[in-house]
């Protein structure tokens, strides 16, 4: 162990700026043991700050401090989580390095068909287990049925609030809607929808969305799910140009069906976005329903480009190799992770009740990291 004025190094773990490891002390004076927030006073800390002691307690290394002899005690195993000074994998940080512990299963609509992603409503709605295995169901496959719901809205929206908390937006909070063009979106229509991701046109695109057929007395209606990641793969390995353009290119949207919304991006993004840390695709963002004008171009030269790459990108989404069609009835819930999974709907005769809401992604990967590892573990890596 050696300190001076700038660093401390632990033994066998590496060193730390002075100045953060008193930012970061995880003492009840610093650190709110309830709500997890910092109570330090970065800005009152001394620029010059260093340690007068420093000596190890056990599995904690106690640091009492020159300028006013508090000592803050860090444990062994929470420096070695939070060393910077060590050589870096491009990796995850934070509670997001759980996620790995789950593997995705990229998959093709064969893989589907075979076997089918399910929970049972009872074991969701009962148990934390159940809730556990359905969430862990949804991040590593991208989507999950539910089995043994009540076909009521009410017990669809109990369902969804179980999960997390739903999301508003301007088409409301829970949806129980029917073909009747209500919300001015063609969505509400008994057209055939195009395999597409949601909300495109906003900024915070929703992350999950859930789905209920209430009833449906005549034909058609199909539903299609494509594994857009799993696409996406396809698709660099046939054409690494065009990825790289739809990787680039960013791609206003709109939503401007009623007359009190025109709702736009703040930002545009492209059609594959990734982890800035890891470069692994993070999200896929396609709808070219929603999809504005383009008259924003690097160059002139990206247009013929762009739409040579868009129409091989469709040719994937609609190969029944990717694409699983699926017929959802009553009693039966159908959710998708909206970043991954791009879904779609066939034209459809009769009355057809359909009821779901949107989840937020951060609040779906919170109940994912602490039904499937524990707040405590979760916790640790903040």
């Amino acid at each position: 162990m050696s300190f001076n004025q700038d660093t401390t190094t632990f033994d066998s773990i590496g060193s730390f700026h002075n100045i953060w490891l008193r930012d970061n002390c995880r003492c009840q004076e610093h650190y709110h043991p309830l709500t997890k927030q910092r109570l330090q006073n970065t800005f009152a800390i001394p620029e010059d700050v260093q340690p007068s002691k420093v000596a190890l307690n056990g599995d904690n290394w106690d640091v009492t401090w020159k300028h006013d002899g508090h000592v803050s005690s860090y444990p062994v195993d929470w420096l070695n989580r939070h060393n910077y000074s060590k050589p870096k994998t491009q990796t995850k940080t934070g509670p997001a390095q759980l996620d790995t512990q789950v593997r995705k299963k990229y998959w093709l609509a064969a893989d589907i068909e075979a076997d089918k992603p399910t929970v049972k409503f009872e074991d969701v709605m009962k148990t934390d287990k159940g809730l556990a295995e359905w969430s862990k169901k949804i991040y590593a496959d991208g989507f999950c049925f539910v089995s043994g719901v009540p076909a009521t809205p009410e017990d669809t929206e109990k369902l969804c609030e179980r999960l997390a908390h739903i999301k508003h937006t301007h088409y409301g909070g829970f949806w129980d809607f029917t073909a009747d063009l209500a919300m001015n979106d063609t969505a509400y229509t008994n057209f055939h929808l195009a395999s597409h991701t949601d909300g495109t046109y906003w900024t915070d695109t929703p992350g999950l969305q859930l789905f209920h057929c209430l009833h449906h007395d005549g034909k058609g209606g199909e539903n299609m799910l494509v594994d857009g990641f799993r696409a996406a793969q396809e698709f660099k390995k046939l054409n690494p140009e065009g990825y790289e353009l739809l990787s680039r290119v960013r791609i206003p949207a709109h939503s401007a069906g009623e007359d009190s919304v025109c709702i736009t991006p703040e930002v545009p993004q492209p059609v594959f976005t990734h982890d800035p840390i890891t470069g692994e695709l993070q999200q896929v963002r396609w709808n070219n329903d929603d999809r504005s004008v383009m008259d924003t171009w690097d160059s002139p030269e990206d247009v013929p480009k762009f739409y040579k790459a868009i129409r091989q990108w469709n040719g994937i989404l609609t190969d029944p190799k990717f694409e699983y069609v699926c017929k959802l009835v009553a009693g039966e819930c159908l959710i998708f992770d909206n970043w991954r999974v791009l879904h779609g709907r066939k034209g459809f005769v009769g009355n057809r009740r359909m009821c779901g809401a949107y989840h937020a992604r951060d609040d779906f990967l919170s109940t994912f990291r602490l039904t499937n590892f524990g707040r405590e573990k979760v916790l640790s890596d903040l």
